[in-house]
Order: structure tokens, then C-alpha cells, then sequence
């Protein structure tokens, strides 16, 4: 009697094993059937590069906290210096362009850091604004559009531009200019930059140099227009000889 019992309890032991075994392949067979299939991963695509010849405008306002610049009859340099670089910041935003300041407030930032912020970028221009006692400096054409802009917007003598041994120019890697938008020594420099619209002048001035710079880069990679011998011009008619355009 007992051998029966124990030999009850094996079948029914073996019976639950293979029940168990039966439930897990229908329920294998069931995910299967119901599950929703994954849509094959595609690689990411990277964006196209930009068509633009820079992506961003380094504006850096010289001096700043404990470095105050020129100071002359009330007048300190490191606050003129950020209020057209404010300016210029946002005339070039209105223009569509990206900026970045070396300094927003009264900080000061060292020449190193300022050359860093410009050199941690990969494509842009940097452009130091001051109001010192020398001339004016600046480097390449982008340094001459400024300068054609200032004489033309606050009729300024033309100094024209020089090229000069200074940190934040012969350490950034990218165009970079510092430009001078008056003498804080000379008494109508002086009195011109205590009117506001005066200012607006100089950043406009800046601001427009920029553009005209970017354009300029952006026309040198457009093909130009050849009129090769024996083209059809725009009404369909061969060209003349005479037509020497």
C-alpha cells in the first residue's frame, strides 16, 4: 500500500514536470506570434555642413573689473567697451548672426581667457573693442571693413589700420581685430562718446564690417558666371562679336 502511495506520488510529480514544460512552450509560441516586430535601426545621419564661412562672433570688450583701461574726465574705458559691445551684440543678432561675449559685466577676464573663449571654438571671428591712447590696429580685410564703416557712419579721421603685436590677436587662431573707436586723450573723441547715438555710430560701424566680411567670404566660394565662346545669352540669340561683357 505504501509502495503504491510513493509510486502515485512520482506520476503525479512527473505529470506537473511536463505540464510545466508544456505551459512555457506555449507561451513561447504565443510571443511569438503576438510580438510586434521592431522597425530596423538606421544610422544617424550628421547634419550638412554649414554653407556659412563662420558660424559665430567672438565680441570682446577690453578691460573690465580691476582693470579699468584710460580714464579720462570722468570717462572709463572698460565701460565704454561693454556698452558697444553690447550693442554691436545686438545688431548682429538682428542680422540673423550668433554672438558671444568675452565678459556681459564688470569682471575681469584675463588675455588668455579671452584668447581661449575664440580658440574653443571651431569657426569663428573675434572682435576686441577699446578706447585707448594709441592708434588704431586691426588685421586682414576684416579689419578694413570696419574701418571703411567707422569713417563713413562718425566721420572719424582715417588712421587706416596697422598691424600690431597684441595678445588677443597674435593668440587667436581665427580673423581677429581689435578695433579702436576713439582716444579717450583727444578732448572730441571725448565729447562725441558721451552721446549715446555716437556709440550706436561705432557698434553699427562694427557690426556692418562684420557682414560685409561674411559676405564678401561667402561671394569667394560662389562659382562665377563664365560667358564661354559660342553660349547662348538669356534671349536664346547667339552672342554677338561684339559683345565683349
Amino acid at each position: 500500500m505504501f509502495r503504491r502511495a510513493r509510486h502515485d506520488r512520482r506520476d503525479g510529480q512527473s505529470l506537473l514536470a511536463w505540464l510545466g514544460l508544456l505551459l512555457m512552450a506555449i507561451s513561447f509560441v504565443w510571443l511569438q506570434l503576438t510580438a510586434v516586430p521592431r522597425a530596423p535601426q538606421q544610422a544617424e545621419v550628421p547634419p550638412p555642413p554649414s554653407t556659412a564661412p563662420f558660424a559665430l562672433v567672438i565680441i570682446d570688450p577690453g578691460h573690465g573689473g580691476q582693470d579699468s583701461g584710460t580714464m579720462k574726465t570722468g570717462m572709463v574705458e572698460k565701460e565704454l567697451t561693454l556698452d558697444v559691445a553690447h550693442r554691436v551684440e545686438r545688431l548682429l543678432r538682428e542680422r540673423g548672426l550668433a554672438t558671444q561675449l568675452t565678459r556681459a559685466d564688470d569682471t575681469y577676464i584675463s588675455l588668455q581667457e579671452r584668447a581661449a573663449t575664440a580658440n574653443n571654438q571651431p569657426d569663428c571671428v573675434f572682435v576686441s573693442i577699446h578706447f585707448d591712447e594709441a592708434t588704431s590696429v586691426g588685421s586682414q580685410s576684416l579689419a578694413g571693413f570696419i574701418q571703411e564703416a567707422l569713417v563713413r557712419r562718425t566721420q572719424a579721421a582715417n588712421r587706416g589700420t596697422r598691424s600690431q603685436q597684441f595678445y588677443v590677436l597674435t593668440n587667436v587662431r581665427h580673423p581677429a581685430v581689435l578695433v579702436e573707436g576713439g582716444f579717450l586723450t583727444n578732448k572730441d573723441d571725448v565729447n562725441k562718446l558721451a552721446n549715446g547715438d555716437y556709440r550706436e555710430q561705432i557698434a553699427a560701424a562694427i557690426s556692418e564690417g562684420v557682414i560685409r566680411y561674411r559676405e564678401t567670404l561667402q561671394q569667394q566660394k560662389t562659382p562665377l558666371t563664365v560667358n564661354l565662346p559660342g553660349a547662348m545669352n538669356s534671349g536664346s540669340e547667339p552672342a554677338s562679336k561684339g559683345d565683349q561683357r
